[in-house]
């Protein structure tokens, strides 16, 4: 693919308008919407000025590279604007920027498009090709220049002089399509200027090339990494290594490659604490906008959910006026914990996953949905349904609105999505979603209710080792979110398992800190004492500094203990009617408290015993 079948006649503008950088980001994302390039206007737009936001693409020189790759980009294009007088761009050099081109990359397409786009950055880097574009008198001109010019290849082959003292080096940004390879591109130059051997390798868009072979990376007499996001480091152990933003890769090369050849830089050793960040998967779509509800709505489960378990300390109906126990402090406490903070847990849930999917115009819409669901009788299930309802149909409304006069942008998010938005939301959930989930909701609590016991067991110790799986993760939040649900449905006994197996991996940890000490340093000796606190609090994330440091002993071993202190709690048809964790709750379970703190015990000691056997004595 040519660069000119990107850049068409019909998204060049050969004199701007625009006088400040809004300006011309707008005017050119207008060009590439004229020309039918955009599924989608606004979140184009969005996308790109939150590129800029990260840092500037205006790489000095002159010029300025604004660009994003995203779901809204119909077909990938380029457009070109020109300024005679300049614009302040927040450049990389401080001068003002008068070639523009914006790169209009699309997620879900083959990848020769995106080698394409990075091909310009790179002969924007080139003074004699600059030269020419700010000459053209006409667009038949500028596309006959890149035409003449775009031969180029972005990598060298891999093959370096064996005989020659190798200096390295990584490249990356966040979107991988221009700073990437004009960083690369001003290494490469500036080593071939100094006749220094230099190989680089690129983390861009279609993913890592001229990849660095161990040999060279042991023969390499230090290494450049210029990057805005994390790459493989872990290879690195005990290379010198001189780490930069990308932005100095391109514009202090011939620094950085001095520095190099004098060995200067840090000795890196790797921390395996932290993990490559390339072996490390981002999570998008369903489970990324899931998370961002759980995540929001988790300090009203447990700011709510802990002030209910102190209002059943002074009896479990003393929030009742009707009932001989009633206490005005209960009902007060009952009244902000449940009546406030835990009624706005579904709804907030909902109204989150609906702001991850379509921005803040999705929140209302997803809000009021999850509203609906919670006073409805749709619970958990209700609430996921209406977020991601909510959402999508704020993306359905944009591109639906999207044919509107430019004239009416300012009214979209203020009157016409949060009207439809809400209306359609709130209308299907009432008409089409509420009842049916209600009916699954009755029936998935009358299954539970009628488990036999050793059914019930199953659950209870998969409740507890999914909560010692990733402390404070997906699983556990999982399980978490689980129990609350069966609370909310009126069936205790789940949400005691998973309480358990929240204490155990911290309790276990600090238990075999203490009995087992040569097993630890002395470091983890003493945070081992917080664990105490920490899981009798039921902050199951105590564990995470231990697992992390030996995940291969650690992380079974807490398994194990919470899976059983889980099973035991259903063994002894424990339930916990607070939607929290913690010592505090255990005086108001359902069952005898004495047996349940008995099951934590247990749980926690089999973990602690583990960990004594696993780990090897520390030598001295």
């Amino acid at each position: 693919m040519k660069i000119t079948d990107l850049l068409k006649k019909d998204t060049i503008i050969l004199n701007l308008k625009g006088t400040t950088k809004e300006e011309v980001l707008n005017e050119l994302i207008k060009k590439l919407d004229t020309a039918d390039k955009l599924n989608d206007k606004e979140e184009f737009r969005e996308a790109i000025f939150k590129r800029e936001k990260e840092f500037s693409t205006g790489v000095g020189d002159g010029v300025a590279i604004p660009h994003a790759k995203t779901g809204a980009v119909k077909k990938p294009a380029l457009a070109f604007g020109y300024s005679k007088e300049g614009i302040d761009y927040d450049s990389l050099d401080g001068k003002k920027a008068h070639i523009f081109f914006m790169i209009a990359g699309k997620d879900d397409s083959n990848n020769e498009h995106l080698d394409t786009l990075s091909k310009l950055s790179v002969l924007l880097m080139r003074e004699e090709f600059r030269s020419k574009i700010s000459k053209i008198k006409n667009k038949e001109e500028l596309l006959n220049i890149i035409d003449k010019e775009q031969n180029i290849e972005l990598e060298d082959s891999n093959e370096v002089n064996n005989s020659d003292e190798l200096i390295l080096a990584v490249t990356a940004c966040p979107t991988g399509i221009a700073h990437t390879y004009m960083a690369a591109d001003a290494l490469k130059n500036e080593g071939s200027k100094k006749a220094v051997s230099i190989k680089v390798e690129t983390n861009g868009s279609t993913g890592v090339k001229n990849r660095l072979t161990d040999d060279e990376i042991k023969r390499a007499k230090a290494i450049i990494i210029a990057a805005d996001k994390q790459v493989e480091m872990s290879r690195f152990e005990g290379k010198k290594i001189i780490q930069v933003p990308v932005a100095q890769g391109i514009k202090k090369a011939g620094e950085l490659i001095d520095a190099a050849i004098k060995g200067d830089g840090t000795t890196y050793h790797h921390n395996k604490k932290d993990g490559d960040f390339n072996k490390k998967v981002e999570r998008k779509g369903f489970y990324k906008h899931l998370m961002n509800g759980v995540s929001n709505m988790l300090p009203f489960v447990v700011g709510g959910g802990i002030l209910i378990a102190i209002s059943f300390i002074f009896g479990i109906k003393a929030f009742d006026p009707s009932d001989p126990a009633f206490h005005p402090f209960a009902k007060l406490l009952m009244d902000i914990g449940g009546g406030s903070a835990f009624a706005l847990m579904i709804p907030v849930l909902a109204g989150f996953i609906g702001m991850s999917i379509a921005d803040r115009p999705g929140f209302a819409p997803a809000m009021v949905g999850g509203f609906i669901a919670a006073n409805n009788g749709a619970g958990f299930l209700g609430g996921l349904i209406a977020g991601f309802l909510g959402g999508y149909i704020i993306l359905f409304l944009r591109k639906t609105f999207s044919k509107l006069p430019d004239s009416l942008e300012g009214i979209k998010p203020v009157l016409l999505y949060p009207l439809f938005g809400i209306f359609l939301t709130g209308a299907i959930m009432l008409l089409v979603v509420v009842n049916p989930v209600k009916g699954a909701n009755l029936a998935l609590q009358s299954w539970l209710d009628g488990m036999g016991t050793a059914n019930k067991v199953l659950l209870g110790l998969i409740l507890g080792a999914m909560m010692a799986v990733d402390m404070g993760g997906p699983i556990n939040k999982a399980a978490f979110t689980f129990g609350i649900a069966m609370i909310d449905g009126g069936n205790f006994a789940p949400h005691a398992a998973v309480m358990a197996g929240g204490m155990v991996p911290p309790l276990g940890i600090a238990l075999a800190t203490t009995i087992f000490k040569n097993r630890f340093t002395k470091s983890e000796q003493d945070a081992g004492k917080t664990c105490y606190i920490m899981g009798a609090s039921f902050i199951t994330e105590g564990a995470i500094p231990f697992a992390a440091a030996d995940p291969g002993r650690v992380i079974p071993s807490i398994i194990v203990g919470s899976a059983i202190a889980g099973a035991l709690t259903m063994v002894f048809n424990i339930g916990l009617p607070a939607p929290h964790g913690g010592l505090f709750v255990i005086p108001i379970v359902e069952g005898s408290p004495l047996l349940y703190s008995v099951a934590i015990l247990i749980g926690s000691g089999i973990t602690a015993l583990m960990l004594g056997f696993l780990k090897k004595p520390i030598k001295e």
